[in-house]
Parts: structure tokens; sequence; C-alpha cells
């Protein structure tokens, strides 16, 4: 996989990245009750990797879904659990039980349900329109 540098120049104030215009565009369409992992959604792209996406969720995501877009191993984003489980419940999205030696007994995702492969007839609700950072 590429690397490519988050450091590039934005255009007009409020205006996102071409890279992270193309993550949140995949994030938009992920399937409610479905998930990606980081490294799923730069596989998707063909570019960058899941630290670089992992970035721009943390820098722009607060516009997507972004409890969609998740960590390989099912657990929940630190700080953000009991949001994200909100919305993992309210869309129906499958979890695992957390084991008693689990912090908070917080539950997982069932990444073997959940995963999203990008699979055409399975498209989430992606709005194509402009998107802003503020």
């Amino acid at each position: 996989m590429g690397r490519m540098s988050m450091e590039e120049p934005v255009g007009e104030p409020g205006e996102l990245p071409e890279y992270a215009e193309r993550v949140l565009d995949v994030a938009d369409a992920i399937p409610p009750g479905r998930v990606m992992t980081y490294g799923d959604v730069a596989e998707w792209l063909g570019e960058g990797g899941p630290r670089q996406v992992g970035r721009v969720m943390a820098l722009y995501g607060g516009s997507a879904p972004w409890w969609r877009v998740v960590r390989a191993d099912g657990t929940l984003l630190p700080g953000h659990e009991l949001r994200a489980l909100g919305h993992y419940r309210e869309e129906g999205t499958p979890l695992r039980a957390a084991g008693p030696a689990a912090e908070g007994h917080v539950p997982r995702i069932d990444m073997r349900r959940a995963r999203w492969d990008g699979a055409p007839g399975e498209e989430g609700t992606a709005s194509g329109g402009a998107r802003t950072h503020t």
C-alpha cells in the first residue's frame, strides 16, 4: 500500500483534502448495521492505510457515520464507547458480549457478521453532495 501525507494543502478555508473527502464518502456508503475497518476503507480506496484513515476520521469524521469505521478487532473507540454503542443498538449492528475481564464490560462488534465488503446491492446512503469542514 502506498503512503500519503496528511499535510496536503487545503484549497479554500473549510474545504476538505481530497483524500479525506474520499474516506468520508466510503463511511457514508456503509449500510446501517454494518462496519468496515480502517484498513478495509484504505484497501477499498487503494490508497493510504489504516492510520491515514483513522487520522481522517479523527479530524473530519464528525459529519459522517463515524461509528461504522472501526478497529479490526471490533473493540469500540475509546472515549466514545457509549455513543457508538447507542448507534450500534439502534442500527442492529451484530455485537459480541464482553467477557467479565473486559474493562467496563463493553461489548465488541461481531466482525464476522457485521463486516461489510462494499459489495453492490447493499449500498448505504451516500449523499454525493459537497462536504465542508467547520
